[in-house]
């Protein structure tokens, strides 16, 4: 059982929003708020909070619209994000200040609107001993599969090595929310991150990381990027990303591919489209980068967001 939820130093703003919608999940959970198709502005306020187990099934929805329909647990996936939840947060709507009686009921805090998080997925975290972890082989084995398929040989060879090297501590970042929540929340997310992942290296925990990896949504039109397999073009200028401060992780990645998952998804991004639209086709971007840089990256995501 994890422990009850504390809020996390998250600016509670307030944020202009349409739809707030997922972007890759089935129709019935595709609507978080569709109550003003006029395109009025709902402002709400978000608040950062640990991971509890109430939080199971929302965190479980952002999981899957990031893997659809890959071989990766989600349900078991989210039951160790929360039982980890020293590391990470979940983003909610903020209780009204009357109905918020006990600080440790967490009842009142609403849907789970994103999740961030970090896992370790180093060679060294898998073990036949430990079966509740089985979610970190499927993650490590959708890496190797995907990198096989997708990568060129060189960046093949340096994620191959990465993962099967003991020395190399690799942690999955996960940056999941629903589409329309502005990216600056994304700064203080990732600063607590930061500082949690700290805290629990502190405390000798397997959190010091010498590489992050990172899968990011982004669609295209179907007429950019027509080149096919490992060498498609990853520098298409027409490429719309879910999460926008993640072109900075791409900037800053050592070695990255991408692959379409059109055929696991029905539409890239969720919304309303012109007739005259070019037809979105959803991708998912794989990137590695130092872990040195996150700080950095930090810094240059609140450039990119203030202009």
């Amino acid at each position: 059982m994890a422990a009850s939820a504390k809020k996390r130093d998250i600016e509670n703003k307030s944020k202009e929003n349409d739809d707030v919608t997922s972007s890759d999940v089935s129709s019935d959970e595709e609507n978080v708020d569709n109550n003003d198709e006029k395109g009025n502005q709902i402002m709400v306020d978000f608040v950062g909070r640990t991971p509890d187990d109430s939080d199971y099934h929302g965190i479980k929805i952002l999981l899957q619209q990031l893997f659809l329909k890959a071989h990766v647990n989600v349900g078991a996936l989210a039951d160790y994000i929360i039982s980890h939840n020293y590391v990470g947060s979940v983003v909610k709507q903020e209780a009204d200040d009357d109905d918020d009686d006990d600080d440790n009921d967490t009842s009142d805090v609403g849907d789970v609107f994103g999740v961030t998080s970090v896992i370790n997925v180093s060679h060294g975290q898998v073990s036949s001993s430990n079966p509740n972890e089985e979610c970190i082989q499927q993650l490590r084995s959708l890496l190797k599969e995907l990198s096989s398929e997708y990568a060129t040989d060189s960046v093949n060879g340096m994620i191959t090595n990465i993962l099967e090297n003991d020395s190399s501590a690799l942690g999955l970042i996960i940056n999941e929310r629903f589409v329309n929540i502005p990216a600056d929340i994304s700064v203080p997310l990732l600063e607590n991150l930061m500082s949690d992942m700290k805290r629990a290296n502190a405390k000798k925990m397997a959190y010091d990381f010498q590489y992050y990896v990172i899968i990011s949504k982004l669609s295209k039109p179907k007429t950019a990027g027509k080149s096919k397999g490992k060498k498609k073009n990853t520098e298409d200028p027409e490429e719309l990303w879910s999460n926008q401060e993640e072109e900075v992780f791409d900037e800053e990645s050592m070695c990255k591919f991408e692959f379409s998952v059109a055929k696991e998804t029905d539409t890239g991004l969720s919304g309303a489209w012109n007739e005259d639209d070019d037809e979105l086709i959803p991708y998912r971007r794989v990137m590695i980068f130092e872990a040195a840089k996150l700080p950095g990256i930090i810094e240059k995501i609140k450039k990119f967001i203030a202009h």
